[in-house]
């Protein structure tokens, strides 16, 4: 059996950093989801290595919801969890 989904957050002094990696259906690679407060970084790397930056969690929060749907990867209960955690962040 093989993981379709890596959650590492990183619990810095007043900041949550959460990075996601999610295995679409249709690409080699996996999409990344990475929300970075501190640093000001809200990135998404799509399963074609193409990417998306945000300027806000917002943003990139209405990016998931205009573009992914849970049927796009392999693990859709994986995909309700990131989406579930990325609406509990700042």
């Amino acid at each position: 059996m093989k993981v379709v989904l890596k959650v590492r957050i990183t619990c810095k002094k007043d900041d949550l950093t959460l990075e996601f990696t999610l295995r679409g259906k249709n690409g080699a690679y996996p999409c990344i989801i990475t929300i970075d407060p501190d640093n000001g970084r809200y990135t998404i790397r799509k399963e074609d290595t193409s990417g998306e930056v945000f300027n806000s969690p917002e943003e990139l929060k209405q990016w998931i919801h205009e573009n992914w749907t849970a049927e796009d990867f392999e693990d859709p209960l994986a995909f309700h969890h990131m989406l579930d955690k990325i609406q509990e962040s700042p």
